[in-house]
């Protein structure tokens, strides 16, 4: 066996990152891990059962087969559970080898090859037995969802039969918890843990003792075959103890690659208290990927953050870097002041004075409606009570910015840039909901000519919006008209005369007078992706020459949570050039 380890010692030091890269960042390549299942049939949830193996997929007899078996299949797949099990070939027959006979399972695995059988493809089953299960078709259990990193290039497959096996193993892993008195014991080799340096691994060290949480503990055996494999699946259960014993072992590869997953993963917990202690590992391990990424969806899904119960308990620099953002969707400035006031006194006595004025200086008194500043002089909230001085030198600045051109304020302005740039607000005033691609807004509907496929003129009823020109009070009875809408396909784009090279495809037109404020406002528009199932926002994305294309699983690195089932919001971001 040592043998064995040092004609492969040449491999091990191949460690190259197979990385693409993608509008939303990173894209895992995607393999084929050992003990998959899928269902093969005409819906996802039900369907003769496959597994994959020794580098190929086959089937399952139906020997043995139960609602047992079925439900760990099912929960494998990531659906809630199984309703029933066929037998006989019932969703037709397989082709290639059948794997798996007399399966035995207590219901309990995580997988369908953790439980009893007969040996990979033992078996004197033919494919008219092939086993299929019908799965609960409501919502997938998106917490069972997995993606594989791969970093493997140039390693052997026999690195992890190694791991698996421990032959020849020289050092001893112990994993424990402290407060729970639990304990792991792993026997690695020594020459595989020598490559991390962070763990200062030396030639006569024989052991090391791991002070990790028992909630940890079921995913430290995936993360030690990583270090010889550079393979592994990443789960939202998983994500958060991978990243901390890539920090403590010092992979960084691993570290960044599962930052980079967590993004896909962050929509499926709509408690935030993933997100939020993701968020905290990425400051303690100075993992900026990760931090960005977490950051990023907060501010997209800032005004349920607010209205959740994880709005009062997160940290100071977390709320510090919330506030700086541009990018974060909230009903207007107004609503955001009041939440940081509420945070603040929940907070109590945690949070000092100077800390206060930080957050406040990060507030866009400029861009809170004029009507709201004035009522905001007569509060007597916590902030304008601690700060006063403060808080009415914002509201000054907020009443100035509604009263005097921008040209006359714009050279005392430039060491406070940020102050008036706009964030994406959904007011009623500066956007519009579409629930679907064929809306009726409340707003007055025009007719427009546009052309068929066969070039007919035709004419479509158009929904229409107004916002003024910018919120300054300057601009109260100047109005731009706009026209929000969501092409799915070619015949839509071409009934309106557009060209389209991709679908879905969101329009979003001004009409009307907008070229009047070229050389003075900019419209730097937005627009909010919401999965309907889940009310939480999904992507923000930019127009440019008046469309956004939508992504969609074929355009991402990544599943996404909810192709084609959109809610649009259309959001007016007028900023002053």
């Amino acid at each position: 066996m040592r043998r064995v380890i040092y004609l492969l010692l040449p491999l091990l030091f191949l460690h190259v990152s197979a990385q693409r890269w993608t509008p939303f960042g990173y894209r895992p390549k995607q393999t084929i891990q050992e003990g998959r299942v899928r269902l093969v049939g005409k819906l996802p949830s039900s369907g003769r059962v496959e597994v994959y193996h020794d580098g190929q997929w086959g089937t399952v007899c139906d020997d043995g087969w139960d609602v047992a078996e079925a439900q760990v299949v099912c929960r494998q797949m990531g659906f809630p559970g199984a309703i029933s099990v066929s037998s006989g070939g019932q969703y037709g027959e397989g082709s290639g080898p059948v794997w798996l006979d007399d399966m035995n399972c207590k219901g309990s695995e995580s997988s369908l090859s953790d439980c009893s059988f007969k040996g990979w493809g033992v078996s004197d089953c033919t494919h008219k037995e092939d086993a299929g299960v019908i799965c609960e078709a409501g919502k997938n259990i998106t917490s069972n969802r997995q993606f594989s990193v791969d970093n493997s290039l140039g390693l052997s497959d026999d690195l992890g039969l190694l791991f698996k096996s421990g032959d020849g193993c020289d050092f001893n892993i112990n994993v424990q918890d402290r407060s729970e008195e639990a304990e792991l014991a792993f026997c690695v080799h020594r020459l595989i843990l020598m490559i991390y340096p962070e763990l200062n691994i030396t030639n006569e060290s024989r052991n090391l003792t791991l002070d990790v949480s028992q909630t940890c503990h079921p995913h430290v055996s995936a993360f030690l075959r990583y270090l010889y494999t550079r393979q592994i699946d990443v789960s939202i259960t998983s994500a958060q103890c991978l990243h901390q014993l890539s920090f403590i072992f010092g992979v960084k590869t691993l570290m960044e690659d599962v930052g980079r997953i967590f993004t896909s993963l962050l929509p499926e917990d709509n408690t935030f208290r993933t997100q939020v202690s993701m968020y905290e590992y990425g400051v303690r391990t100075g993992d900026l990927v990760l931090q960005e990424n977490v950051l990023q969806y907060l501010s997209w899904n800032c005004e349920f953050l607010i209205n959740s119960p994880l709005w009062s308990t997160i940290s100071f620099h977390m709320m510090d870097a919330l506030l700086q953002r541009s990018d974060l969707v909230v009903e207007d400035e107004a609503l955001l002041l009041e939440a940081l006031e509420r945070w603040i006194q929940d907070k109590s006595d945690e949070i000092s004075s100077e800390q206060q004025a930080s957050l406040l200086n990060h507030i866009r008194f400029l861009l809170i409606p004029v009507d709201k500043l004035y009522e905001m002089q007569f509060s007597s909230s916590v902030l304008h009570q601690n700060h006063e001085k403060l808080y009415l030198t914002g509201l000054l600045r907020g009443f100035q910015f509604n009263a005097l051109p921008f040209s006359t304020i714009r050279n005392k302005m430039d060491n406070m840039s940020n102050h008036y740039l706009p964030r994406i607000y959904t007011a009623k005033e500066w956007s519009v909901f579409i629930n679907d691609t064929t809306p009726k807004i409340n707003y007055q509907p025009y007719n427009e000519y546009g052309y068929d496929r066969y070039g007919n003129q035709i004419r479509n009823q158009v929904p229409i919006f107004s916002t003024r020109a910018h919120p300054s009070a300057l601009y109260k009875d100047q109005t731009v008209q706009w026209q929000a809408q969501v092409f799915r396909n070619a015949r839509d784009c071409s009934n309106y005369g557009v060209s389209c090279t991709s679908f879905p495809v969101a329009r979003f037109l001004a009409s009307g007078n907008q070229n009047r404020y070229t050389n003075t406002i900019r419209f730097n528009n937005r627009l909010i992706l919401t999965c309907k199932n889940q009310n939480n926002v999904f992507h923000v994305q930019e127009f440019k020459n008046s469309m956004a294309v939508i992504p969609t699983n074929s355009t991402m690195g990544l599943p996404n949570p909810c192709p084609d089932n959109y809610s649009f919001r259309f959001a007016v971001r007028p900023e002053y050039i």
